[in-house]
């Protein structure tokens, strides 16, 4: 376990999409990773924001971009940006292949309208 805070560098993520996204067959426009649990979930611009009520149902204050190239964290408690943090169990975001917005297939063709 770490030392910091509300960051389980040990912990895998829960999956490659938004964990209720993908139960609810919704879809997302770019994914989180809660740094405690490893939970995916979807960002506060996509239409459910599940990243932010797992947060707030949970407890766990700290998530990382799982987006490809990226390795910001974010801190709920503090609202402070992390340019960088600590390694975390890989893999650090979804598969390169997967599209943004997503997942294929399932998002509306009006997807930018929607989130305007």
């Amino acid at each position: 376990m770490s030392s910091l805070p509300g960051i389980d560098p040990s912990v895998p993520p829960t999956g490659t999409g938004c964990a209720e996204c993908e139960a609810s067959g919704g879809w997302w426009f770019h994914l989180r990773r809660c740094a405690q649990c490893g939970h995916i979930g979807c960002c506060d611009d996509s239409p459910a924001k599940h990243a932010t009520a797992h947060a707030r149902g949970t407890g766990h204050p700290v998530i990382r971009s799982f987006e490809p190239g990226e390795s910001w964290f974010y801190n709920y408690e503090t609202s402070q940006v992390y340019a960088s943090g600590p390694a975390l169990t890989p893999p650090e975001s979804h598969p390169a292949d997967q599209p943004t917005p997503g997942p294929a297939g399932r998002v509306p063709e009006d997807w930018a309208q929607q989130l305007g």
